[in-house]
């Protein structure tokens, strides 16, 4: 019984390393199943000596797998179609630039309760609420008649300056970053192979840009009117969008066409 057992586990283990070999290792594995029987394996020592006669190169002797080439692959129609956007879309920083140092010249219309109408106001009143807000915020009058002319001082803002070197910054990053994927192995004479991202290094300019164009001086128009009954004020504006946006909401104007909506905490 003792003498089947062993030859028993033998041949197993030996079968179940058949499956990880080639047919060499598997004609050497039965030659040695074969020397296996017919050896005296009765004692101890005869099943160590054998076992230890096995073949150890059974997996080394399996051929490696060869590594396969991995090639990526896209649709180069999207790639160039989003490349193409992007080339046309940059030059929007460079006007972000030059246009922070010009005023955004707007005209708009608004409208107040007339004389006629209960907590009205007249012209002259009208006239005085916005000579006294115009004046508040640094602007003289250059000229009176039937369109008056305001004209102030705007001076340069830092936080603006910073905003535009933030702004800078992200669009040569993006741009550095097209061209390490576009230009992957280009090699300049003098540098090697370029790091594009030290383009990023320029993006200070933007705000000494701004800095350097110093403060602006604006001009704001602004013509009054009422209607026959007197029961609404037009104020016709000319001016910096963002001063004309402080102005009526501070002297409460209606825009003209519009219907104001009372908001949820109001």
């Amino acid at each position: 019984m003792y003498r089947l057992t062993t030859i028993t586990s033998a041949l197993l283990l030996l079968t179940s390393t058949e499956a990880f070999t080639t047919p060499s290792s598997i004609q050497k594995n039965i030659k040695t199943s074969t020397a296996l029987n017919m050896m005296d394996i009765d004692t101890p020592a005869n099943i160590l000596s054998t076992m230890a006669s096995l073949p150890t190169n059974i997996l080394a002797d399996a051929p490696a797998a060869p590594p396969g080439d991995f090639v990526p692959s896209y649709s180069k129609a999207s790639y160039y179609t989003v490349l193409g956007l992007y080339v046309m879309s940059f030059p929007g920083i460079w006007s972000q630039i030059k246009r922070s140092t010009k005023a955004k010249v707007k005209r708009k219309t608004y409208i107040s309760d007339g004389e006629a109408v209960d907590g009205g106001k007249d012209l002259r009143q009208q006239a005085g609420e916005i000579m006294a807000y115009m004046k508040a915020n640094n602007y003289e009058v250059v000229e009176a008649g039937e369109v008056i002319t305001f004209r102030g001082l705007v001076q340069r803002s830092a936080s603006q300056a910073y905003f535009l070197v933030f702004c800078t910054l992200l669009g040569m990053a993006s741009l550095a970053l097209v061209l390490q994927i576009q230009f992957q192995d280009l090699m300049l004479p003098v540098i090697g192979k370029p790091n594009w991202f030290y383009l990023c290094l320029l993006s200070p300019y933007a705000g000494i840009y701004y800095w350097q164009a110093g403060d602006r001086v604006d001009d704001f128009k602004v013509k009054l009117a009422s209607n026959d009954e007197d029961t609404e004020n037009e104020v016709t504006v000319e001016g910096n969008d963002e001063e004309i946006d402080r102005m009526w909401r501070a002297l409460e104007l209606r825009e003209k066409g519009m219907v104001k909506v009372a908001g949820i905490m109001e």
